[in-house]
C-alpha cells in the first residue's frame, strides 16, 4: 500500500473511539515528476494565478468574473455557508441550553378527590426558566464538533476544487476560440494560396497550354478547404458560448473583447510544476477527501460514546397562578434540580450496530483517500507526458510544414514557367494544406495541454479562498 495508513481504524481503548491521524503519503509519492525532466518544465512551485503567466488582460478579466458570477461555484459556495452554520450550531451543546417558557389557558380543574366540591373553572398561568448541561464524559460532543469541522472543512476543500475546475475551464473555453480564430486564418489563406494556382491553371487552359481536367482537380481541391471553414467557425462560436456560460452570463452578454483574440494562447516558456509533495498538498480534491476521512472518524467515537451513559444535569424554576399578578407577587412557586440519565443498557446491539457501520464508512472514506492520491499523480503525469510529446511533435510539424511550403512555391514556379503539369502543383498543395492544418492542430493541442497540466497541478483555488476555523 502506498499511503501509510495501517492501523487507522482501530479503535483505541477509550470511549471517545479513534484519534484521528494524518496519513502521510509515502516517499515515492512525494518526489519528483517522471515527466518532469523536459525542458518544457522547471521545479519551482507553480503559480497559484497561473492564468496571468500569459499576460492577457482579458483572460484575467474573464477568470474574475468566472469566480465572481459563476453558477456551479455559487452553489458550492451556499453548501459551505450551510455547512459553516451547522458547524456553529453543534458547537453550541458545549454549552449549557436554556430555555423560557410562558402560557395562559383558561378551563376546569377537578379538585381532589378526598374534598369534593372544590372544582374550579378559570384563568391559569404559567411561567418557567429552564436550564440543561450535558457533561461530556465520553466524547459525543467532543467527536459532534470534529465531525461537523470536518464536514465543512471538505466542502470548502469542495468549494476550492470548483474554483479550480472553473479556471480552467475558463481559460480552455477562450483558448479553444482563440485557436479556431488562428485555425480560421491559416485555412482562409490556404484557400487564397490555391485560388492563385486555379487562377494560374485557368490561365493555361484557356491559353491551350492545358485541360479541363487540371482545372477541376484544383477547383475540387480548392472547394474541399473551403469546406473546412464552416466547422471552425461553428467550434469558435461554441467555445465563446461556453465562455459566456462560465462567467455567468447569456451569450448575447459576452463581451467583445472574450472573441477578439485571433492568435492561439501560447506560454512560451518553461513551466513550474514542483513535485509530489506540493502536490499533494495543493490539490483541494486530496484535502477534501482528507477532511471527510476525519469526518468519519469522528464519527465513530460519537458511536462509540451512545455506549456509555448520556449524563445532564439540569434545573427549572417557575410559578403558576390564576393571575398574571399572582405570579409575579410571590404567588405559587416552584424549583427543580438534579442529573438525568440516559443509558440504552443493557441492550446494545443497535449501538454496536452503528460502530460497525461508522468504521466501514470510515474504511470506505480512506480508500476513496488512497484513490484520489494515485489519481491525482497519474493525472499530473499523464498532462506532463502529453505536453511533451506535443511539443515535440510541433517541431516535426513545423519543419515539415516549412518543407512543403517551399515545394508548393517552386511547383507554383515551374506550373507557370511551363515545366511541370498542374498534377504535381496539385500534390504540393495539398501537402502544404495539411501541413498547414497539422500544426494549427498541433498548436491548439498544445494550448489545451497547458490548460490541462495547470488543472492536474491543482492552482487556482488559493485566490479569495477562506479557511474554516
Amino acid at each position: 500500500m502506498m499511503l501509510a495508513s495501517a492501523g487507522l481504524l482501530t479503535l483505541a481503548a477509550c470511549a471517545t473511539g479513534p484519534d484521528y491521524k494524518t496519513p502521510v503519503a509515502a516517499a515515492p509519492a512525494t518526489g519528483a515528476f517522471i515527466g518532469g525532466t523536459h525542458p518544457a518544465f522547471s521545479v519551482a512551485e507553480p503559480a497559484g494565478e497561473w492564468w496571468r503567466l500569459y499576460q492577457d488582460p482579458v483572460l484575467d478579466s474573464l477568470v474574475a468574473d468566472a469566480f465572481a458570477h459563476n453558477t456551479d461555484l455559487r452553489i458550492a459556495s451556499a453548501n459551505l455557508a450551510r455547512a459553516r452554520a451547522l458547524l456553529r450550531e453543534t458547537r453550541a451543546d458545549r454549552l449549557p441550553q436554556t430555555a423560557i417558557g410562558a402560557g395562559a389557558t383558561y378551563g376546569r380543574t377537578p379538585a381532589i378527590q378526598t374534598v369534593p366540591g372544590l372544582d374550579r373553572e378559570g384563568d391559569s398561568y404559567d411561567v418557567g426558566l429552564s436550564v440543561s448541561y450535558e457533561v461530556d464524559l465520553f466524547g459525543r460532543v467532543k467527536r459532534s464538533i470534529e465531525a461537523a469541522r470536518g464536514d465543512a472543512d471538505a466542502l470548502a476543500a469542495a468549494r476550492d476544487a470548483v474554483r479550480v475546475a472553473i479556471a480552467a475551464e475558463t481559460a480552455r473555453a477562450y483558448a479553444d476560440a482563440s485557436a479556431a480564430a488562428e485555425r480560421l486564418e491559416v485555412a482562409s489563406r490556404t484557400v487564397g494560396l490555391i485560388d492563385q494556382t486555379l487562377n494560374i491553371t485557368t490561365k493555361r487552359f484557356e491559353a491551350g497550354r492545358g485541360s479541363r481536367l487540371d482545372v477541376a482537380r484544383v477547383a475540387s481541391l480548392r472547394d474541399r478547404q473551403q469546406a473546412m471553414l464552416p466547422p471552425l467557425r461553428a467550434g469558435r462560436d461554441g467555445a465563446l458560448f461556453r465562455l459566456a456560460t462560465l462567467t455567468g452570463r447569456a451569450p448575447a452578454e459576452l463581451p467583445h473583447a472574450a472573441g477578439a483574440r485571433r492568435t492561439i494562447l501560447r506560454l512560451d516558456q518553461a513551466i513550474p510544476v514542483g513535485d509530489g509533495r506540493a502536490l499533494l498538498a495543493r490539490r483541494p480534491d486530496i484535502r477534501q477527501a482528507e477532511r471527510r476521512l476525519a469526518a468519519e472518524m469522528a464519527r465513530i467515537g460519537i458511536a462509540t460514546a451512545d455506549l456509555y451513559p448520556r449524563i445532564t444535569f439540569g434545573g427549572s424554576i417557575g410559578a403558576t397562578g390564576p393571575s398574571l399578578g399572582d405570579i409575579f407577587t410571590g404567588g405559587p412557586f416552584r424549583w427543580l434540580l438534579g442529573p438525568l440519565v440516559n443509558w440504552a443498557f443493557p441492550n446494545q446491539e443497535a449501538n454496536r450496530a452503528r460502530i460497525e457501520a461508522s468504521e466501514a464508512s470510515a474504511a470506505a472514506a480512506l480508500a476513496s483517500f488512497d484513490g484520489i492520491v494515485l489519481n491525482a499523480l497519474q493525472e499530473t503525469e499523464t498532462a506532463l507526458s502529453v505536453y511533451a510529446h506535443e511539443l515535440d511533435r510541433r517541431q516535426s510539424l513545423t519543419a515539415a510544414r516549412e518543407q512543403a511550403g517551399v515545394a508548393a512555391k517552386i511547383a507554383r514556379v515551374q506550373l507557370r514557367e511551363g515545366k511541370i503539369d498542374s498534377l504535381t502543383v496539385l500534390d504540393a498543395e495539398r501537402s502544404l494544406a495539411e501541413a498547414e492544418a497539422d500544426l494549427a492542430l498541433s498548436d491548439a493541442r498544445i494550448a489545451t495541454s497547458q490548460v490541462d497540466l495547470f488543472r492536474a497541478l491543482g492552482g487556482g483555488w488559493q485566490v479569495d479562498a477562506g479557511a474554516v476555523s
